[in-house]
C-alpha cells in the first residue's frame, strides 16, 4: 500500500508548584511542591509520585522503553517538564533524550501557553527560546516539526515562529483547523505561510486515547483512510494521529495496545513514516507528489485549535472557546457539566482577561526596569532570551551549552540588577500554563500554581520598584488576585450573553467562585494569592493582608476531573500537606 502511518505524542506536565522560594535571579528558581500523594497503574505496577506530576514523570521510563522501538513516531516535550524530568528522574531523562536519536524530537513553546492569546513580544521571545532549548536534540535537520500548546494557531503566530529559526517549519494541527480547497489536499504535503502543515485524524486519534476501539478496530479504522486515487497513482500518502504522551497511560494496558496497533499496520504492509520523513522525502523526489503537493498553501483556521469543545464548533472546525468560557462566533458565555453539575464558564472570561493584564503589568515593569540600566529594546528582548539559560540551567550544561552570567548579561551591559527582572518576567512565562482554562473547574491545582507564581513575580517587582511611581501599579494588580471575586462587578461581566442565558448572572458567578476544600472559604486565586502574600507581604506591605483571614490561606484545591482514576491518598480533595 501507498499509505503511511505516522503518530506524534505531546508531553507536557505543568507542575505541582505551590510556592516560589526567594532568589536574586543568577540561579533557576527553587520551589516548594504539593504534597498529595497519588498512584496509576501501568502493566499491573503501582508507580507512585508525591503529587501528581511526579507520578506522572515517574511514568515516562515505561514510554521511553515502547517508544524506542517504533518508527514514524515523533514527540515534543515542553521544556519545564524536560527539567522536571532531569532534575527528579535523569535516568528516564536520559533515557528521552537517547531516544531522540531514533525517533523526531519536535520543538514546542516553553510553559505551554495559548501562543496566540500572548502579546507579540512574549510570543517572539518563547519562539526564540523553543529553538534554543531544542538545538541539542534536532541535528542537522532542515525540516522539524513545530507544535503549538492545543495547536492553538494564527497566521500571525505561525510567521513569528518562522522568523525564529533558519529550518523549515511543520505545524502539526488537528485535521479539523485546515481549510481543504481540493480533495486531494487530504493526507498530503501543504504548504502555509514558508512553512508546512499537516492534521491529525481526530476521530481515530481520540478512539486510541479515549480507548473507545480494541486494536482491531483502530486497524480497521485506519484502513479506512485508504485513498483510490493516490493508490493507484502510486502516490504516497500520510495518515497522522496524535495524542497526548499520557495517553499511554490511560489504563494499565494502553502501552501495549498502542504497540500492537502499530505493529498490526505494519503487518499490513502500512509503512510508519514521521510527518518530518514524509516531507522531506516529497520534497527530494524520493516520494510521487500529485501535481502541487508541498507548493500549494492551504488555508488553516485562525484561533482553531486540536481539542476545543466541539459542540461549540461551527462549521465543523474548531475554536479556542474552551480557554476563553464563551463562543468565539457569538461571544455567548456557555456552562459545563462537572460532576453531574452545569458550571458557567464565566471564570474562564475573568482568567483570561486578567492574566492578560497581569502579563502587560509585568512586561511593562521588567522593560521599564532595563530601560533604567540603560538597556535598549533590541538589547532587552535578547537579554530575556538568553535568560532561559539561567532558568533552564541544569538542562543547558546537560548539553555543555554556554550558561554563564557574562553570556546572559552581555546584552543587558552586564547590569546585575536585570537577573532580578529576568527572574520576574520568567516567574510570569510560568505562570500562564494553558492548562487551569482547559478544565471545567476553576478550584485546580493548576490554577493554584499560576496564581501562585504570578504572586511571586508581583511581589517581587513591588519590591524593585520600592521607592518608584511604578511600584503603586503592581501593588494594585496584585490585589486584583486577591479581589478576583469582584471583578464581575469591576468589568460588568453581566453585560454579556449566556448561551442558555443563565451563565452571566451573578449566582452563576459566585457558583463557579466556589471553593471545593473544607478548609478555606476564598476562591482558588485569591486563597494562591493570599498563600504566597502571607509569606512576603512583611513589614509596611503588611496592611494589605489586613481584611483577609490567614488561615484561609491554604493551598488545598479541588481535584482534576480528568484524574479522578488516580490512586489519591485523598480522594475527596487535592490536599498539600505542609512539612
Amino acid at each position: 500500500m501507498f499509505m503511511k502511518h505516522a503518530h506524534h505524542f505531546h508531553a507536557y506536565q505543568p507542575g505541582d508548584i505551590v510556592y516560589i522560594r526567594d532568589g536574586n535571579g543568577s540561579k533557576p528558581i527553587e520551589y516548594e511542591e504539593r504534597k498529595s500523594p497519588v498512584a496509576v497503574k501501568i502493566r499491573g505496577e503501582e508507580v507512585r509520585g508525591e503529587n501528581w506530576t511526579r507520578a506522572m514523570l515517574y511514568s515516562y521510563r515505561y514510554i521511553s522503553d515502547t517508544l524506542s522501538r517504533m518508527r514514524g513516531v515523533s514527540v515534543d516535550v515542553e521544556p519545564f517538564t524536560f527539567l522536571m524530568l532531569l532534575r527528579y528522574h535523569r535516568k528516564a531523562f536520559e533515557d528521552a533524550v537517547n531516544l531522540f536519536g531514533s525517533i523526531d524530537a519536535v520543538p514546542t513553546t516553553p510553559f505551554h501557553p495559548i501562543v496566540p492569546h500572548l502579546n507579540e513580544f512574549e510570543q517572539r521571545v518563547l519562539a526564540r527560546v523553543s529553538f534554543d532549548f531544542y538545538a541539542p536534540l534536532l541535528g542537522e535537520r532542515d525540516i522539524i516539526g513545530y507544535w503549538l500548546p492545543e495547536a492553538v494557531i494564527t497566521r500571525e503566530s505561525a510567521s513569528i515562529a518562522e522568523s525564529s529559526t533558519d529550518k523549515r517549519l511543520i505545524f502539526l494541527l488537528d485535521g479539523r483547523q485546515l481549510l481543504y480547497d481540493i480533495p486531494q489536499a487530504r493526507h498530503s504535503c501543504n504548504r502555509y505561510l514558508n512553512s508546512f502543515v499537516f492534521g491529525r485524524e481526530w476521530s481515530l486519534s481520540d478512539s486510541f486515547a479515549f480507548n473507545t476501539l480494541d486494536v482491531s478496530g483502530l486497524v480497521s479504522a485506519t484502513l479506512s483512510y485508504r485513498d483510490d486515487y493516490k493508490e493507484d497513482g502510486g502516490i504516497p500518502y500520510l495518515v497522522l494521529t496524535a495524542s497526548d504522551l499520557e495517553s499511554l497511560l490511560g489504563n494499565p494496558q494502553q502501552l501495549d495496545r498502542f504497540t500492537a496497533w502499530m505493529r498490526d499496520l505494519e503487518g499490513r504492509g502500512i509503512e510508519r513514516v514521521s510527518v518530518m520523513d514524509f516531507v522531506q522525502k516529497k520534497l527530494s523526489g524520493e516520494f510521487r507528489s500529485i501535481d502541487g503537493e508541498c507548493y500549494f498553501e492551504i488555508g488553516v483556521k485562525d484561533y482553531s485549535s486540536w481539542s476545543d469543545y466541539f459542540d461549540l464548533s461551527t462549521g465543523g472546525k474548531t475554536s479556542d472557546s474552551r480557554w476563553l468560557g464563551y463562543r468565539r462566533s457569538d461571544g455567548r458565555v456557555f456552562a459545563r457539566e462537572v460532576n453531574g453539575q452545569k458550571i458557567s464558564q464565566i471564570w474562564k472570561v475573568t482568567f483570561t482577561r486578567l492574566f492578560t493584564e497581569l502579563n502587560r503589568v509585568v512586561r511593562l515593569g521588567v522593560l521599564r526596569g532595563l530601560g533604567d540600566l540603560g538597556v535598549e529594546p533590541l538589547e532587552a528582548e535578547e537579554f530575556l532570551v538568553r535568560y532561559a539559560r539561567i532558568f533552564f540551567k541544569d538542562y543547558y550544561d546537560h548539553f555543555g551549552t554556554e550558561t554563564s552570567l557574562d553570556y546572559v548579561l552581555e546584552p543587558a551591559n552586564g547590569e546585575r540588577d536585570a537577573l532580578r527582572l529576568g527572574r520576574a518576567y520568567y516567574l510570569m512565562l510560568l505562570a500562564n500554563h494553558s492548562c487551569p482554562r482547559f478544565w471545567e473547574n476553576l478550584d485546580t491545582r493548576v490554577a493554584f500554581g499560576n496564581v501562585s507564581v504570578i504572586a511571586k513575580a508581583l511581589i517581587e517587582l513591588i519590591n524593585y520598584f520600592n521607592g518608584s511611581e511604578l511600584r503603586s501599579l503592581f501593588i494594585e494588580t496584585y490585589l486584583k488576585l486577591l479581589n478576583f471575586k469582584e471583578l464581575y462587578h469591576t468589568w460588568n461581566l453581566g453585560s454579556m450573553e449566556g448561551l442558555e442565558g443563565w451563565e452571566t448572572t451573578e449566582k452563576a458567578w459566585k457558583e463557579a467562585l466556589k471553593p471545593e476544600v473544607p478548609n478555606s472559604g476564598y476562591n482558588v486565586v485569591a486563597r494562591a494569592a493570599l498563600y504566597v502574600g502571607k509569606r512576603n507581604l512583611r513589614g509596611e506591605l503588611s496592611y494589605l493582608l489586613e481584611p483577609y483571614r490567614l488561615e484561609w490561606a491554604v493551598a488545598d484545591t479541588g481535584h482534576i476531573p480528568g484524574e479522578v482514576h488516580g490512586l489519591w491518598d485523598n480522594p475527596k480533595w487535592c490536599e498539600h500537606r505542609e512539612l
